[in-house]
This record gives structure tokens, sequence and C-alpha cells, in this order.
């Protein structure tokens, strides 16, 4: 009876084995794939990520949003000549310096807003060489194998008792949609980002246009912060995958098949945390004072 009842265990032993080393074989693919292309997504000029997109928006922007601009540029430009003329003592102290001044004013608003697709895409040319240098020094091999990092898995899981490898089995079904959902969040932050990023500069011409008012130039000022901040987004990216790199180094020395295991999902869910938290602290460390 005994001999009946540890085949049944040893059978049960290795199907549960088989199945947990199935599971932690492909665990991480996903995953991998996600973030191995973290570095080149987010190092993309939006003219190299998608030119059709590209093409599109850069249309959009010269034929819809520029002509609107112009009207803004014309009303903000008139409301300034009138400051400029009230100033003076109510038009009693009226200085023909003055004309000169709004119409130099004017023709640099002017200059800014036909010109400001180009401002827009050197600052994301700018934003790109920074990640293309930075990329080559911190980041790492962000590849996970639990397999392969932790030898002889297989002998040392047969070696575990039957409820230990039923546990073992439940917990990596259970991390597989669990890596699989975390997956998704990267590819939502990466392509969320480019996303916005199209978004914020078809509407550049509109809060350039008031650069050079005194009153309604803060709203042209805080788009270029927030500009800013989204094209150095991707610094702060990369420098969260060469923390991730470095971390996951740590899980060969394991000896605990559980241990890594989740670590391995701790370091993933920690990288999507602070990939979420990069865009509200670029843009807070752009509008600091």
């Amino acid at each position: 009876m005994d001999y009946i009842k540890e085949q049944i265990t040893e059978w049960l032993k290795e199907i549960l084995t088989d199945g947990i080393i199935s599971n932690l074989s492909g665990l991480f693919d996903n995953v991998n794939q996600e973030i191995g292309e973290i570095t080149t997504q987010v190092g993309m000029t939006p003219q190299g990520w998608n030119g059709g997109i590209y093409s599109m928006i850069h249309n959009l922007s010269e034929t819809v949003i520029v002509p609107i601009a112009g009207l803004i540029l014309a009303f903000v430009m008139t409301l300034e000549l009138i400051q400029l003329i009230m100033d003076k003592n109510n038009m009693h102290d009226v200085d023909t310096w003055i004309f000169f001044k709004w119409v130099f004013k004017t023709a640099c608003a002017i200059l800014i807003v036909t010109s400001t697709w180009n401002i827009v895409m050197a600052v994301f040319d700018v934003a790109q060489s920074v990640v293309s240098s930075a990329s080559g020094v911190i980041v790492g091999s962000t590849s996970i194998d639990i397999s392969s990092a932790m030898t002889d898995l297989e002998t040392r899981l047969m070696e575990m008792d039957l409820g230990s490898l039923f546990g073992l089995w439940f917990q990596s079904l259970f991390i597989g949609i669990t890596m699989w959902a975390l997956s998704i969040c990267i590819f939502i932050i990466t392509y969320g980002r480019m996303i916005e990023i199209y978004l914020v500069t078809s509407v550049a011409p509109i809060p350039m246009a008031t650069m050079t008012n005194r009153e309604w130039g803060q709203m042209g000022q805080n788009y270029l912060r927030s500009l800013f901040a989204l094209g150095f987004q991707a610094f702060l990216i990369i420098i969260c995958v060469g923390i991730y790199a470095v971390l996951i180094r740590n899980i060969a020395t394991e000896t605990d098949i559980i241990a890594a295991v989740w670590s391995c999902v701790g370091y993933t869910v920690l990288l999507c945390f602070t990939l979420f938290k990069t865009g509200s602290l670029s843009k807070s460390i752009w509008n600091a004072h």
C-alpha cells in the first residue's frame, strides 16, 4: 500500500514539476519583450516613431491650428498695443518709440508662430539625443529567465513535498496572469506617451501665439514647460529601466524558488509604478520655481 502511495505521489510531483517549469519558462516573455522595447520607443522622435501619424499631425497643425493661432495673435497684439498706449498717462504722454517696440514684439510673435513646429521638434530632438547618450551608459540586460537563472530547477522541485509543489504551481499560474497585465501596463505607458506627444504638438501654435504678451504670455511659458517635461520624461524612463536592470541581477543568487519568482514580480510592479510616476515627476521638475 505504501508503494502505491509513493508511486502516486511521485507521479503527481512529476506533473506539478512539469507544470511549474512550463509556467516559469515563459512567465516573463511578454514583460521582457515590452521592457526591451522601452529604450527604443522612448528614444524616438515623433517623426521617427511613426511617419504617417507625424505627417497627419503636421498637416493638421499647419492647416487648422495655425489660422486659429493667427486670430489669437491678432487679438493678443491688439490688446498689447492698447496697453502700451494706455500705460502712458491715458494717451497724454505717448512716445513714438512704443510703436517701434510693438512692431518688434509683433514681428517676434509672428516668427514664433510660423516656426512653432520647428521649435517643438527641436525640443524632442534634444531630448532624443540625451536619451540616446544615456541608454548606452545606464541600461543593462533586462531579460528574466527563472529556469536558467536557477540551476538544477527540476531536481530542486522534485525534492519538495507535494503540498509545496501544488502551492508553487498555483502561484506560478497566478503570477503568469499578473505579468500579462503588467506587460499591458508597460505597453500603455510607452505608446500612451507618444500619443500624448502628438496631441500636445498638434495644438502648439495656439499657446505659442501668446508668448510675447505680458498677461497672456504665461500660457505659452507653461506650454513650453510641459513640452520639455514630456520630452525629458524619456530620460527618467531610461533611468527607471536601468535601476530595474540592476535589481534583477540579484535573482540568480536566490536559493528559494518562490522568493526568486516573487522578487521578479515585485521588481516589475515597481518598474510599472515608477514609469507611471515619471510624467508627474518630470512636470514637477520643470514647473519648479
